[in-house]
């Protein structure tokens, strides 16, 4: 069964845009179907991954972006439409739904139909399983082996019917005072939209009508955008091990600790939710941004030299933790 992995933090600037694209594309190399899905109206992964001629049809009546697809919907004319999704690469499976400028335009609908939807209202409950049921869609029509999924920095009805559909998510964070504050605040909302969710699964007459569990599972979280100096413990300067060293005493008290009675939390054997270490590849990542193109993959041709050429072939090694753990969970039944 495809796995639905949301890429969630209400914190912005911690990279985890970054993070899923190359994330996504070591996956596929390694053998598996995935299909990215920019659900976050910045539009940051679309623009890494597809040529603005590429984007603005996406865009078009005609078009496949997140927004067209569920746009019916939106509009109250129809259900959602099955267009394709866009195929980023030539030589491997990885596909994106493109985001979408106006998708934030779709959250009022949310939050306006949310009561009722806690009521049992069929319309409502439509509305907000939308986007769970196009990706649900796109995933069958290209046979994913994972979904990954980018959700923007908030914790608003957008984000609460995308992480619904999720079977699991993970948090980027970096290490810094506001991603540990954060977790305070990402963890009661967990709590509340999982109880609210329970509330329309079990007013709703059951019928065919794919609609989320609101159960997401928590996997852990990786740690961004940190400087790096060789000769420290983890690699990690001085200034960043302040905060680094408080983010799983946080992890373990804000959201292991909310979400285990609910059963949403994966029993890792250390005990340690930390899934990996992504150092900051401050200027590589222009360079990959303007190629369109992983880190990795970036060579003399688009722009690099000396040192940085060397740094960006050895860049892959980062993800590779995250990676092999994502590669067990798409294996998992």
């Amino acid at each position: 069964m495809t796995k639905k992995i949301s890429i969630f933090n209400n914190k912005g600037g911690v990279g985890k845009t970054t993070y899923m694209y190359h994330v996504a594309h070591l996956l596929a190399r390694g053998g598996l179907t995935v299909l990215m899905v920019d659900c976050d109206s910045q539009c940051n992964l679309t623009a890494y991954a597809l040529s603005d001629g590429r984007i603005r049809r996406s865009w078009g009546e005609d078009g496949n972006s997140i927004y067209q697809n569920i746009l019916p919907v939106y509009q109250t004319t129809g259900d959602i439409r099955q267009r394709a999704p866009t195929r980023v690469s030539d030589d491997y499976d990885l596909f994106l739904v493109p985001g979408d400028l106006r998708l934030s335009n779709f959250e009022d609908l949310l939050g306006d139909t949310w009561n009722s939807a806690r009521g049992g209202s069929e319309p409502a409950i439509r509305a907000q399983a939308a986007i769970h049921r196009y990706i649900e869609f796109a995933a069958e029509r290209i046979g994913a082996d994972l979904v990954l999924i980018d959700l923007g920095p908030n914790l608003g009805a957008l984000n609460r019917a995308i992480l619904a559909s999720s079977d699991y998510f993970i948090m980027p964070v970096a290490p810094d005072l506001f991603s540990i504050q954060g977790t305070q605040n990402l963890g009661r909302k967990l709590v509340a939209w999982r109880r609210e969710w329970d509330q329309c699964n079990n007013a709703r007459d059951p019928g065919p009508l794919s609609v989320p569990t609101g159960r997401p599972t928590y996997l852990g979280y990786v740690i961004q955008m940190h400087n790096q100096r060789s000769s420290a413990p983890n690699n990690m300067t001085a200034g960043w091990r302040i905060y680094g060293s408080r983010i799983e005493p946080a992890i373990q008290e804000n959201i292991v600790r909310l979400l285990s009675p609910g059963d949403q939390v994966i029993t890792w054997e250390d005990g340690n939710y930390l899934l990996g270490q992504i150092p900051n590849l401050h200027s590589l990542i222009p360079y990959s941004l303007r190629a369109r193109k992983p880190v990795f993959d970036c060579t003399h041709a688009d722009g690099l030299r000396g040192d940085h050429i060397a740094r960006a072939r050895t860049s892959a090694v980062h993800f590779q933790e995250i990676v092999a753990t994502l590669q067990e969970v798409s294996t998992w039944p």
